[in-house]
């Protein structure tokens, strides 16, 4: 066996899911084709589903092992009606890169499955296909969660409230690279942004705006006086910080002949830390609450949990670059480049650590309307060798002691500290 041999069948697997893109939490075909891979090659191993279309499969496990590691791929597309390959009728589109993750981990399952050379690690290996990692879709997911189907929009939290991540002790992610690259290029400890939603509904009162409209209060206005705040508090963030705020008008009672009576904005907080995003949206409340005042109105606030900030663990990094240096076929590397991107990864890495290595190979604007795959050897063949490798150089190397480990509970409590699920106030 070898990945070479692999690439036609691997590369059809990711074309199809391309072609096929699902948003989150309704990946039912993308998860049936990795279900039918799977009863292909390991009948006798049992998948785990959970989350309506998560997987959860492991290889057999040694009990003398005491380390369980688990390998992360992501399900869903983006809503980008635009993109060139979206699907019509939901306008999902494929231009993050998951397709290539679900592919890289089956090729990767199929060798390590097929050669047995996951007897030869020191540690056990699953491979969990997770939901819903784009934060998007919302009202969808909030009808998900009336109905108690899930509890969390994205679907690492959601598996780590289920139980899905409890008995593992470090994982590694990959993920697509946006841009173009001279060389086919690697990329570790890249540190993601955490966020927060906040709404804010700005209350006046309507009048005639041609016959009386001093009897009014205009929640238009307050808005643009909040926009101009935001605009203003920019200046005020630690750039290290890297914040980022993206105000949008999410719905709206206007007329042109009535004072607004009440308008919706919706802004995003993102920042390196979970200490400074409580500091920002402080400050964007006080903004939310200055703005109406000024007007004589009211605001009413809410407050939706995005993702924690993800920090790459360095410790397990090294073994990437350690691995790299002996890889001639990947020829650059790059490293300590934090971005203001958003991921659940960073939620799971609260409970264990992890490491999420990224690979070259796209061409066009990731997230954007023409994001496609274009060095296929690369990205189907070569990178799979490389990660393959990467988990045989860590096996009889990974120090416990280095690792930690914390519990769904206590990562229940810091998101009720960040303002949980869902606050009003």
């Amino acid at each position: 066996m070898g990945f070479s041999e692999n690439f036609n069948e691997i590369y059809e697997i990711a074309e199809d899911i391309y072609l096929h893109p699902e948003l989150g939490y309704k990946e039912f075909r993308t998860s049936g084709i990795i279900e039918n891979f799977i009863l292909k090659y390991a009948p006798e191993i049992k998948i785990h589903k959970f989350s309506r279309t998560g997987l959860k499969i492991s290889l057999p496990k040694n009990k003398k092992n005491l380390l369980n590691m688990v390998f992360i791929a992501e399900l869903d597309a983006v809503y980008t009606p635009a993109h060139f390959h979206a699907d019509k009728n939901t306008g999902a589109a494929h231009n993050c890169g998951h397709y290539s993750q679900v592919a890289i981990a089956l090729s990767l399952f199929k060798e390590l499955f097929l050669t047995r050379e996951y007897e030869n690690l020191d540690y056990n290996i699953s491979f969990v296909f997770v939901p819903a990692e784009e934060f998007l879709d919302l009202e969808y997911r909030e009808n998900l969660r009336e109905k108690g189907e899930i509890k969390y929009f994205g679907g690492k939290p959601e598996a780590m409230r289920l139980g899905i991540f409890d008995e593992f002790d470090f994982g590694i992610a990959i993920h697509s690279m946006g841009g173009k690259y001279g060389k086919r290029t690697i990329e570790i400890n890249s540190d993601l942004a955490g966020f927060i939603y906040k709404n804010y509904t700005f209350i006046g009162k309507a009048a005639h705006a041609g016959f009386a409209p001093q009897e009014g209060i205009n929640a238009y206005s307050m808005s643009t006086v909040f926009n101009t705040a935001l605009g203003l508090l920019r200046q005020h963030f630690n750039e290290r910080e890297m914040v980022r705020l993206n105000p949008v008008i999410l719905n709206h009672k206007m007329g042109v002949n009535v004072i607004p009576q009440e308008i919706k904005i919706g802004c995003d907080f993102r920042a390196q830390s979970v200490e400074y995003i409580l500091e920002g949206i402080e400050k964007l409340d006080n903004a939310a609450k200055g703005s109406a005042l000024s007007m004589s109105g009211k605001v009413k606030t809410e407050t939706c949990m995005g993702y924690l900030p993800f920090k790459q663990d360095r410790y397990l990094s090294r073994f990437v670059e350690e691995e790299y240096k002996n890889f001639a076929l990947i020829e650059n590397i790059i490293t300590e480049r934090a971005i203001s991107a958003a991921g659940d990864i960073g939620d799971l890495s609260y409970m264990f650590p992890c490491i999420q290595i990224g690979y070259s190979g796209f061409k066009g604007t990731i997230h954007g309307t023409d994001f496609i795959h274009d060095d296929t050897e690369y990205i189907f063949s070569i990178f799979p060798e490389f990660i393959f490798k990467v988990l045989k150089n860590m096996s009889g190397k990974i120090d416990k002691n280095r690792l930690y480990k914390k519990s769904y509970k206590e990562y229940e409590k810091i998101i009720l500290k960040l303002g949980g699920e869902k606050n009003e106030k």
